[in-house]
């Protein structure tokens, strides 16, 4: 049996998509239908129904074609269908105006949707196959308009248009985003096999031609690390779905495809020589979605095995299923020849400063920060520095520190990176029989892979809330590490508070133990004047640096309506900043290990 979808965008300037299924074979008792309360990847239950803007129930086939049925919603994403003699069409609207890459946005320029969003399942019909016909909006406004998403074009479908597409089963029909309008679109092969980027938005003389080159590049250094043998992907084609904005960031990972969207100054534009730290950005992020093909698409915590997509599913494991992924996704262009050694460094010296700042690290381990994502996380407060850790950047550094571990221990002959491959064999040995990785499977791996006993340091580093001595672990690899204060914004450092980079002085954080807290201040309070002088947010720094710390200045505020008045002593220990460079004297065994450690 095969379940039919059909989605128009009906109405791009009122946002709204219009969407039918039909079942042929409804459930005798009546049909049930959900929509998923999140999507996999971005952990937060997003309750995507609030979306749905009216529903109807007809009845399909020859026999009462066009009769209404009756639908009765049991729950906020659940509705209930009469009885009905032969097949069942639902026909909805869904209001599209979150421009993310997590849910649905439409409007005269461009359409964009994932599957969790827009397509209601038929409840016991999860394993049928799916077919959903991808409309164009009417009008002459939108003659160009094009499609580009991983579902598998029917028979009679031309890749790149609108028309039939199909999916082997719900999970696929939902895990294959579709991007629509008139994008610039660039293709290129990796190892043989097809990809492609589409970038909606305007951006200015983008050279495609070298983002497509790098591309390239950082897709063959990962395709080589999971398979150095077959060398090919475990898909067939792969798609960058890419919205290009004034001010954004952000990816979530599909099958054979991602979702992104970058600020339109950080791609590359003709005439652009040198790699800027907004392109390295972009192609971090990337690289971070595409290592995510066999890194939780594939090989997941067992407690995603299969997701339910009602409600939250919990495991301690992010930390190594998000973490090792932003641990590879800068390594990988350093592999790739697109970050050097000493911008590498940097980048680990960036994620290091931010962890440590942090007091939130001393407070919740990674294990917990993954356990709690659905509700701490996702939902970060002006307290979230000091409550909560990053399993992205903490587990990043536990990634960093088991892989300079192993290294070392080795002479370099193992590494995290056959801790990957192994999971990587496992899944593909298990095959429709896999169950996902089991809460202590990740640690089991390495411990595998390389034959070394470090179970008492990953549970230190990940179930307990001590920092890797990154001095230590370094060392052995020819890289010095330095701490010193972070005096660049006076406003942290003397006052342990974060600003915005720009217009009021409002205060988003304030640190514990610091002065600003200290003093009484708190989030949401606008500093107005120091020691009697005017700031802003952009000014604010240039005034406190004529300061000393352990200096006691008066700032006013207001908090909420209400004008106050605040002393506040100066910090005399500024939270840390940490750098990290290659010593030029490192003997060969370090430049060795260095060598082999970024080249992979």
């Amino acid at each position: 049996m095969t379940i039919a979808y059909a989605i128009r965008p009906a109405n791009p300037g009122a946002h709204l998509f219009h969407v039918t299924v039909t079942v042929e074979e409804p459930d005798s008792q009546g049909q049930l239908f959900m929509l998923p309360a999140w999507i996999p990847g971005s952990y937060m239950v997003r309750e995507f129904a609030r979306h749905i803007v009216r529903l109807t129930a007809l009845q399909a086939g020859q026999a009462g074609a066009g009769r209404r049925v009756r639908v009765e919603k049991l729950d906020k994403h659940t509705w209930r269908c009469a009885p009905t003699d032969g097949p069942l069409t639902l026909a909805y609207e869904v209001y599209a105006w979150d421009l993310s890459v997590r849910a649905a946005h439409l409007d005269p320029t461009h359409g964009f949707f994932n599957g969790s969003s827009v397509f209601l399942l038929p409840i016991g019909h999860e394993g049928a196959r799916c077919t959903v016909d991808i409309l164009p909006p009417e009008g002459p406004a939108y003659a160009d308009w094009r499609v580009i998403t991983g579902l598998t074009p029917a028979r009679g479908t031309r890749r790149g248009s609108f028309g039939a597409y199909t999916a082997r089963d719900y999970d696929e029909l939902i895990d294959c985003p579709v991007e629509m309008g008139t994008f610039t679109l660039g293709r290129f092969d990796v190892l043989g096999v097809p990809h492609e980027i589409a970038v909606t938005g305007r951006v200015p003389r983008l050279d495609m031609a070298r983002l497509t080159a790098d591309l390239a590049r950082v897709c063959e250094v990962q395709v080589r690390l999971f398979e150095p043998r077959t060398r090919r992907p475990p898909f067939e084609r792969y798609s960058f779905l890419t919205m290009a904005v004034g001010e954004g960031y952000g990816g979530l990972e599909h099958r054979n495809s991602t979702a992104l969207i970058c600020k339109r100054d950080d791609l590359p534009h003709l005439g652009l020589r040198d790699s800027t730290a907004g392109y390295r950005t972009f192609l971090g992020l990337a690289s971070h979605e595409y290592f995510h093909s066999w890194n939780v698409k594939r090989i997941r915590p067992s407690a995603f095995v299969p997701y339910d997509l009602t409600q939250e599913n919990y495991t301690r494991l992010l930390w190594a299923f998000e973490g090792f992924t932003s641990y590879y996704d800068d390594l990988t262009l350093a592999r790739a020849g697109l970050l050097t050694e000493v911008q590498y460094l940097e980048t680990l010296a960036t994620t290091m400063t931010t962890v440590m700042q942090r007091p939130g690290r001393l407070k919740q381990s990674v294990a917990d920060s993954s356990f709690d994502a659905w509700i701490k996380y996702y939902r970060q407060d002006e307290n979230a520095p000091n409550s909560i850790v990053s399993y992205y950047q903490k587990g990043a550094l536990v990634a960093l520190a088991l892989d300079l571990s192993i290294r070392a221990a080795t002479g370099g002959r193992k590494s995290l990176d056959d801790a990957m491959r192994l999971l990587w064999r496992q899944y593909k040995a298990a095959g429709a029989e896999y169950a996902g990785v089991a809460e202590d499977g990740v640690l089991a791996a390495v411990e595998e892979a390389t034959g070394l006993q470090l179970a008492r340091a990953v549970r230190e580093w990940t179930e307990g809330t001590r920092d890797p001595d990154f001095a230590q672990l370094l060392a052995p690899f020819g890289i010095d590490v330095e701490r010193r204060p972070a005096l660049d914004k006076p406003h942290f450092a003397l006052l342990g508070c974060k600003l915005p980079g720009s217009g009021e002085a409002k205060i988003e954080n304030v640190f514990d133990g610091l002065p600003a807290q200290a003093g009484g201040l708190s989030a949401g309070d606008v500093l107005l004047a120091l020691d009697g002088l005017r700031v802003t947010a952009g000014t604010i720094d240039t005034l406190l640096a004529r300061y000393q710390p352990g200096d006691t200045v008066e700032l006013h505020a207001f908090r909420r309506d209400e004008l106050m008045t605040f002393s506040i002593k100066l910090g005399t220990q500024p939270p840390p900043k940490i750098t990290l460079r290659a010593n030029p004297r490192a003997g060969r065994r370090a430049q060795a290990l260095r060598r082999r450690w970024l080249g992979g």
